[in-house]
């Protein structure tokens, strides 16, 4: 072995080694592709790149596939977000963000985005971040990511500092609704609306994508951007969000036109109102009052108050209160107390209220009240929005900025005047005969304020003006032991006609109370 060994070691070393050619050398491995920075973002961006959509037509929106396509009512109902997959769970955050799922009624993907340091960063929610109770498990594929969502919640530790509460919810065209400290859910806001209630159909515009800035740790404040779009309008929208006892939203709001407009919406609010003490001979029920809001109040710049107390009309009706000039307008659920509903489930009592605040010079214009006949609480029949005189036209930009106001919204306890604090409805005449034919009786009571301070004979008297009918009777008294004053006004009007009512309280040279208005519709 030795020999054999050492030969062949000879051999290597005597006899020459062929050339040889180096190797090709290894193709070096690429690096990562560096994933591309996240662009740029801030409200002024968000302003440009909606002026830009503006000059195009809406992109469409592709159909849902799969089973987002399949979802129905009862699907959704089995869907929920999982609280420990919440964005912003970070310590010392004191918001947290989840999701709503497509499907069912939302069928247009809404995206979401994260703007942290100038930049925007798409969140992308997948099937993991949500609960499918039941059989519906079965049906949904594991680790798949959405192609949106249908809309976001905001919670926040609003009432209890161990229990991070819903606060502020966006989902569905360009609705959203917030809370105030100790109420639940009841009405609306939207974006905007368009041609609501006019012969021709309403438009409604939708939020498309919104951009959450990551509030910083301890922050007691939320900014919301979104992008606003529809067949005649793109907008860009801010949202700057304040928790608190009443929960205020400063919004700026810059539309551009891809159309004309015949009637734009601006802060529009979205109620329902099905009955109370002055309709309620049209329903069978156990409750004495259903509603989300009472009454419309309107203030102007001067302190007068104009309080339009909310009906159920037989037929579509649209009530247009111009005003030069207004500090706020609002629908408000003024009744506050659990036995004017007696309903332990819905709690109206606890509804907030929702006054607009314009900043700012709007022009001129009117607040407009669409009340729409309903005979289900499920169905929001109230409308309310400032529009604005001036025609829109295609190509324009328009910007609107005001504050929101979520909360009880209770009437100051030390104002001057006296406020609305219930309106009643019945058949006409005296009480204990037959009723007069094609009269109403309007009972209203006033309370509080400079008026709710004076004796019984004191020298006050009741202002009436009737459109469209006249007042029969008249009668004004201060209720013992109490601080009301009640007016009574039997009001006769004509089958098929709209009667509008305009009444307020007057003594020693001034107005003592809110002016009270009413709309009697009839069949």
């Amino acid at each position: 072995m030795m020999i054999v060994a050492g030969q062949r070691a000879w051999a290597q070393d005597s006899v020459p080694a062929p050339e040889q050619t180096a190797p090709p050398a290894p193709a070096p491995t690429p690096a990562p592709a560096a994933e591309p920075a996240p662009p740029p973002f801030s409200y002024d961006i968000l302003t440009e790149t909606m002026r830009e959509r503006a000059l195009h037509e809406p992109e469409p929106v592709p159909p849902l596939e799969g089973f987002l396509a399949d979802l129905g009512y009862d699907d959704y109902r089995r869907i929920n977000f999982l609280a420990e997959r919440a964005r912003w769970a970070a310590p010392g955050s004191l918001f947290r963000a989840q999701a709503y799922h497509m499907g069912w009624l939302f069928k247009e993907p809404v995206r979401i985005f994260e703007v942290a340091d100038g930049t925007a960063q798409e969140i992308v929610f997948s099937t993991d971040d949500f609960e499918y109770r039941h059989e519906l498990g079965e049906r949904v594929p594991q680790h798949f990511n959405l192609p949106g969502v249908a809309g976001f919640r905001l919670h926040y530790a609003l009432n209890r500092a161990d229990v991070l509460d819903e606060l502020v919810s966006f989902v569905g065209a360009s609705y959203f609704r917030a809370l105030g400290r100790g109420n639940i859910y009841g009405l609306s806001a939207r974006g905007l609306a368009i041609n609501t209630g006019l012969p021709g159909g309403e438009e409604f515009p939708r939020f498309t994508a919104f951009y959450l800035e990551r509030p910083a740790e301890g922050a007691k404040q939320v900014v919301v951007n979104a992008a606003l779009e529809s067949p005649s309008v793109t907008g860009a929208y801010r949202f700057v969000i304040t928790p608190g006892a009443d929960t205020v939203m400063e919004v700026t709001a810059r539309l551009f036109f891809r159309a004309e407009v015949a009637q734009l919406g601006v802060a529009p609010l979205t109620s329902m109102f099905l009955y109370a003490a002055n309709n309620r001979e049209s329903f069978v029920d156990y409750r004495p009052e259903v509603h989300d809001s009472d009454g419309l109040m309107i203030t102007r710049p001067n302190g007068e108050v104009l309080w339009r107390a909310l009906n159920n009309p037989p037929r579509l009706s649209v009530s247009v209160l111009s005003e030069n000039a207004i500090r706020d307008f609002g629908l408000y659920q003024r009744d506050r107390a659990f036995d004017s509903y007696q309903d332990a489930e819905a709690h109206y009592e606890r509804r907030p209220s929702l006054a607009v605040e314009p900043l700012g010079d709007w022009g001129a214009g009117s607040v407009r009240l669409v009340e729409i006949p309903s005979d289900l609480e499920v169905n929001d029949n109230i409308v309310a929005f400032w529009a604005p005189d001036a025609a829109v036209r295609a190509g324009e930009m328009r910007e609107f900025r005001y504050r929101l106001h979520w909360g009880a919204l209770a009437p100051d306890p030390n104002a001057e005047l006296a406020w609305v604090a219930d309106t009643r409805a019945g058949h006409g005449g005296v009480s204990g005969v037959e009723a007069e034919p094609g009269t109403r009786k309007f009972v209203v009571d006033f309370e509080g304020g400079v008026l709710g301070q004076l004796p019984a004979d004191a020298e006050v008297s009741a202002v009436v003006n009737v459109t469209g009918g006249e007042a029969v009777t008249t009668t004004l008294s201060k209720i013992d032991g109490t601080r009301i004053w009640r007016l009574v006004a039997d009001v006769r009007g004509r089958p098929g006609s709209v009667t509008e009512l305009v009444a307020h309280i007057a003594g020693y040279d001034r107005k003592l109370t809110e002016i009270w208005l009413y709309q009697w519709v009839q069949e």
